[in-house]
């Protein structure tokens, strides 16, 4: 029944190749552009992750810095489907732990900003940001068991 997502390893299908690849580029591209919103902003970063009152703030201000870049390489890395396994992986601890950090401050009552897409973006956390970010983590954990997909370097680097 679920023998598409078998852990056994890839299948030669080719749609199952192609739907991987897709899924795999869009979450890149995500993260391309939730880190290219980001950089340039460090104080407005560090406002919205200061505002869920969670790190002390010697975190927060390096964390502002670098956050936005990690976006941009993981994303990189994910849309040209190179480590992918890893990056997928990372990627998904990254958006479990966003869905942690929008539940605490839900669960809290702390109308934090998101911060997710940006200075501009003025959304507060709540429960669909949560089940947003969980949904991507489930995304990219299906691109890490299954591997690279169509048109990923790795495969290219692996023959």
């Amino acid at each position: 029944m679920f023998r598409w997502f078998s852990v056994s390893g890839p299948r030669t299908d080719g749609s199952m190749n192609a739907l991987v690849a897709l899924l795999r580029v869009a979450l890149g591209l995500l993260l391309l552009v939730t880190g290219a919103l980001k950089v340039g902003h460090p104080a407005d970063l560090a406002a919205a992750i200061a505002g869920f009152r969670l790190l002390p703030g010697s975190v927060v201000a390096p964390l502002a810095i670098v956050l936005p870049y990690f976006e941009l390489l993981l994303g990189a890395y994910l849309v040209i489907g190179l480590l992918t396994r890893a990056a997928a992986w990372i990627a998904c601890a990254q958006f479990v732990t966003y869905a942690g950090v929008i539940a605490s401050a839900v669960l809290r009552h702390i109308p934090a900003n998101c911060g997710c897409f940006g200075p501009h973006d003025q959304a507060t956390a709540d429960w669909p940001h949560v089940a947003f970010d969980l949904g991507l983590a489930v995304v990219a954990a299906v691109v890490a068991v299954r591997s690279t997909g169509a048109l990923a370097l790795d495969g290219r680097l692996s023959k």
